[in-house]
């Protein structure tokens, strides 16, 4: 049997959906794109344009989960990773967005660079159980103010260097008909994509209940297109979201279905993933405090709110407040990561950055998938099927008997009934002395070093790069 993990009752899950309709009604949500609140207001909810606050009714929210797919797959270039949601398949995605790398072996820090994006980029590609890209850190050449020719040479640098399903975002809207020529060129015409879902887009409503103008516009020029939308809010406990940990879910709620409310109001049946971040805040100084036992316990709590509404899921978990890595890093990381990985999210957000996400080490990128491998085993439970039990074998060999040598346990090693891990060290004191006592970090770093030198993405072919560089002509003319 698998193991089994409740955070919230059936009746407190339903207590949430209850008390989000209330706030959704009576307080609703300020929403300052303006194409949105006309949608909004056609699907019938009650629009104050003066104020952009948008009430939703009940009926709307029940009607726009109805309308929502909730069972398709997330496409990627490489034959064999498309990724199935609801399906009960597992994968993990690497955090993103920081802006300084960690050196491993001194603890300093620097400010990201292009070449930085580009090593933590290929790496993730390499790793089998990384299959959604995120952009892990700055890339350092980015500009202020992107031009067409700025975007459309990141886009085509991704899908170059990335294999697998790509989740991202525009920067406005002014560059969504950009992404559409790229995904076209690289993955056919538009039913196509519409299909097979090669692109999902990400959406962060900003907490407390508001839906910002920039990215929604930028989403809702993508419409008719079906792609994916992940909504992530991210609100605080204590700042930016109550001061209680159900509070915060009834809060990341709310800000996901008024999302969800508004895309299924440009383009009904678009596929949404529940993606929310419930954050907590550090009550020293007021900032997020990502290494919090309590960031665990709402990961896994929006695994359990997606499943009440049958949506996949995007969770977060695994995150560190400590800034190098090391044994606070270590055990922040494996205590985050534990629970969310035994509610079994379709996606998890979390390998690779510490710092509250703003701190990139590529060592600990490698060393967060072991832990979340291990995580995995800890989800799949104690197995009592044929061949388990051998208590047949407990009466054979009696007291004082030894099972190594048996063939059932043999089979079982084979079987998966050991997580038998390659990294660390996993011998005896004086054995790892002689080996000149090897550090993991050290491990890690080899490993960083061997999979970057071996690695090579998939490549594009002749043609699409032909057609990327039309484009990327044109976009340099604008």
């Amino acid at each position: 049997m698998k193991t089994f993990l409740q955070v919230l009752s059936n009746d407190e899950k339903t207590q949430v959906h209850e008390r989000s309709l209330e706030v959704l009604a009576n307080t609703g949500v300020r929403v300052d794109t303006a194409i949105g609140r006309q949608l909004l207001m056609e699907a019938g909810a009650q629009v104050n344009e003066d104020t952009h606050i948008v009430r939703l009714p009940g009926s709307l929210v029940e009607e726009s989960l109805r309308l929502t797919t909730v069972e398709f797959s997330l496409g990627a270039r490489r034959p064999g990773c498309d990724l199935k949601m609801n399906a009960g398949e597992f994968t993990l995605l690497a955090d993103g967005e920081g802006m300084f790398v960690v050196d491993a072996e001194t603890g300093d820090r620097r400010s990201s660079t292009y070449k930085d994006w580009l090593k933590a980029t290929r790496l993730i590609d390499a790793v089998d159980e990384i299959g959604v890209y995120w952009s892990m850190v700055e890339r350092g050449d980015k500009a202020p103010n992107p031009t067409p020719a700025d975007q459309v040479r990141y886009y085509r640098e991704v899908f170059s260097n990335f294999s697998k399903h790509v989740q991202d975002g525009s920067p406005g809207v002014e560059f969504s008909p950009w992404l559409l020529e790229i995904l076209q060129v690289i993955f056919g015409d538009k039913e196509t994509i519409r299909r097979n879902h090669p692109y999902s887009f990400l959406l962060c409503p900003q907490s407390p209940l508001v839906i910002d103008q920039q990215f929604t516009d930028a989403y809702l020029a993508l419409l008719g297109w079906d792609i994916p939308v992940a909504i992530m809010p991210m609100p605080l406990m204590g700042g930016t979201a109550p001061g209680s940990l159900i509070s915060t879910i009834i809060l990341g709620n709310c800000e996901v279905l008024a999302m969800l409310c508004l895309i299924q109001a440009g383009a009904p049946g678009t596929p949404i993933i529940y993606a929310p971040v419930l954050a907590i805040s550090n009550l020293r100084s007021g900032a997020y405090s990502a290494g919090a036992i309590e960031s665990g316990l709402t990961g896994a709590a929006s695994t359990e709110m997606a499943r009440y509404y049958g949506l996949p899921v995007e969770s977060s978990g695994g995150g560190t407040s400590r800034t190098v890595p090391g044994i606070q890093a270590s055990y922040e990381r494996a205590l985050n990561s534990l629970l969310p990985v035994v509610s079994w999210p379709d996606i998890l957000v979390g390998p690779g950055l510490m710092g509250g996400s703003t701190h990139l080490s590529l060592e600990q990128l490698l060393i967060d998938v072991e832990v979340y491998k291990m995580g995995i085993r800890a989800h799949q439970g104690i197995t009592t099927g044929e061949g388990r039990w051998l208590d047949d074998v407990i009466q054979r060999l009696g007291p004082a008997g030894y099972f190594m040598g048996e063939p059932s346990t043999v089979e079982n090693m084979r079987s998966g009934e050991w997580y038998l891990s390659d990294f660390g060290w996993h011998g005896s004191f004086e054995g790892w002395q002689a080996s000149g006592k090897p550090r993991i970090l050290d491990e890690a770093s080899q490993r960083v070093e061997n999979i970057l030198s071996t690695h090579n993405p998939l490549p594009l072919s002749e043609e699409m790069e032909r057609e990327l560089d039309q484009i990327t002509l044109r976009a340099q003319e604008m």
